[in-house]
């Protein structure tokens, strides 16, 4: 089988990101989401994105235009019909995941993988909703997807090896870099990097460190390029904690409870850069 055709479900940071990669890959591409609206912002920010590079030399307008006349807007899901592989990158949920796979099961062509771009939820369970488990795989993208190379490729229990090896190879198509990796709780990044952001925000509650800092401390003395507080809000603050939750109910150890500081930022809508606020403010 050859990957031509892919959809991609949820058109917001991470969705518009990845079909901005397939479509200058020349791939077909599906931007879909629940409303038009949202589909249309999508679009927006892959624009952005493109004619940032046009402005820095890096494409010509035509290129550009090239690139957006492969993604075709989805507020359908029987768009789904004619794929050859559905990227899903809805919110973090697992009903909301296991709902839409479910769907794309009776949807998407029996030749058709279906992969997540789920950042800690279960593969093998996401792929038993469907009736073709051996077809179901995770591609985590790190964000923002144009930029960074990395994809983590998560088998499930059931994943054939002929799916793993077409997503291995797509990946390098769309110039990323594939790393597999097996099905646990936070596969590998998160399962590291959440830890440490959720540590970040203790040295804060414990009155340890201000949150600058904490974060000079970081980016100075171990040379990350964004200290963690300032990396949980440009993720999300409701992120960091839904991850952290999952890895302290998949593993059941207390070195993964979240932090009460987390749990209080994301009730009082403090969610980092996307509300305005979090652990910094934003204008």
């Amino acid at each position: 089988m050859e990957i031509k055709k892919v959809m991609v479900i949820g058109a917001g940071q991470m969705g518009s990101g990845i079909a901005q990669v397939c479509a200058q890959a020349g791939y077909d591409v599906i931007l879909h989401d629940l409303m038009e609206d949202f589909v249309l912002r999508g679009l927006g920010v892959i624009r952005k994105n493109l004619a940032r590079q046009v402005d820095k030399g890096k494409m010509t307008q035509e290129q550009m235009e090239v690139i957006l006349a492969y993604i075709q807007p989805s507020t359908d899901m029987h768009n789904a019909s004619g794929v050859d592989l559905v990227i899903e990158a809805a919110v973090e949920n697992m009903d909301v995941k296991t709902k839409i796979f479910r769907e794309l099961d009776k949807i998407a062509p029996d030749h058709a993988i279906l992969a997540s771009n789920t950042s800690s939820l279960p593969i093998t369970e996401i792929a038993a909703a469907t009736n073709r488990p051996e077809k179901v795989i995770g591609m985590h993208f790190m964000n923002p997807v144009p930029v960074m190379k990395l994809v983590e490729i998560i088998r499930g229990l059931a994943t054939d090896d002929e799916v793993y090896e077409h997503i291995e190879g797509m990946t390098k198509t769309i110039g990323k870099v594939p790393v597999e990796v097996n099905d646990y709780p936070g596969f590998v990044s998160n399962r590291i990097l959440m830890p440490m952001i959720n540590e970040a925000i203790y040295t804060l509650y414990e009155g340890v460190a201000t949150k600058e800092a904490i974060d000079e401390v970081m980016k100075l003395g171990m040379n990350h390029p964004m200290g963690p507080l300032t990396l949980a809000d440009f993720i999300g603050l409701d992120t960091c904690l839904y991850i952290m939750e999952t890895l302290y109910e998949g593993f059941g150890d207390s070195k993964y409870r979240p932090c009460p500081l987390l749990r209080k930022y994301v009730k009082a809508g403090w969610l980092g850069k996307k509300s305005g606020r979090g652990f910094y403010e934003y204008s």
